[in-house]
């Protein structure tokens, strides 16, 4: 995509939805394999630990899927998730739980739900589908070199489904990069925060999140996923992107 449609009148602003897009663009990534590391650390101090395997690849139409598989520690291990991230629909998601041999479909209505008891939801695992909000510049938006922008969800149906009723984003206005976002709650409270805390830079311009850190205010627990032993272009058979393989 070039980035001149996204500039407008001199003077003026990109608009809100073009960057968001274009942000979202910047993040797929062909294919991919990594390591991730998932922490949660409770407002005590106390803390677990997660080990999993993920793929990722990338599809015409902006189509990424991913599919996650636990690996430690043994009250996880097994449980695999496959995540169908679309651009302008419905994002699809399955999971399965091998202490009940199931495998079934995550609902829209379980997307603000927490992923693996962590501070992270489920939506979080995916980029939210742009239709589903509406977003603008807030004061202040394009100075200290970075976009923030409002995005609200078009109804209340899809505010139940993320979990929230509005989400600011800090954007990086020269490589699209999220750097922060903050969750409001119903109450139009400040309850979350997802900060990104470091990329790994892919071709193209392009990166893959490394590291980063959603903090609950209210509750004070943390979560951090961190990713290690990055594998870029790898060669991935477009069988592992099935529900059949999840159990396997």
């Amino acid at each position: 995509m070039s980035l001149l449609p996204l500039f407008q009148v001199a003077g003026q602003l990109p608009e809100a939805p073009a960057i968001m897009n274009k942000s979202r663009e910047m993040s797929l990534t062909g294919s991919m394999s990594a390591i991730v590391n998932l922490s949660i650390t409770e407002k005590n101090g106390s803390q677990r630990l997660r080990s999993i395997s993920m793929t990722t690849k990338s599809y015409p139409e902006g189509v990424e899927k991913r599919f996650i598989k636990f690996l430690e520690p043994a009250d996880v291990r097994g449980t695999a998730m496959l995540i169908i991230d679309n651009q302008n629909t419905q994002d699809e998601m399955w999971i399965y739980l091998p202490a009940l041999k199931k495998t079934r479909r995550i609902v829209s209505s379980e997307k603000g739900k927490s992923f693996m008891s962590s501070e992270f939801s489920n939506a979080d695992m995916s980029s939210p589908a742009l239709p589903d909000f509406k977003s603008r510049h807030l004061e202040g938006s394009s100075a200290d070199k970075q976009w923030i922008i409002e995005s609200i969800p078009v109804d209340e149906n899809k505010a139940d489904e993320y979990g929230y009723s509005k989400k600011i984003s800090f954007i990086n206005t020269s490589n699209y990069q999220v750097l922060k976002m903050d969750f409001y709650n119903f109450d139009n409270v400040l309850f979350k925060t997802i900060e990104i805390k470091s990329v790994y830079p892919i071709a193209g311009g392009k990166f893959i999140i490394k590291d980063m850190t959603a903090l609950n205010i209210i509750s004070g627990r943390r979560s951090e996923i961190t990713m290690t032993n990055i594998s870029e272009g790898v060669k991935i058979d477009d069988s592992v992107f099935t529900v059949q393989n999840l159990d396997r």
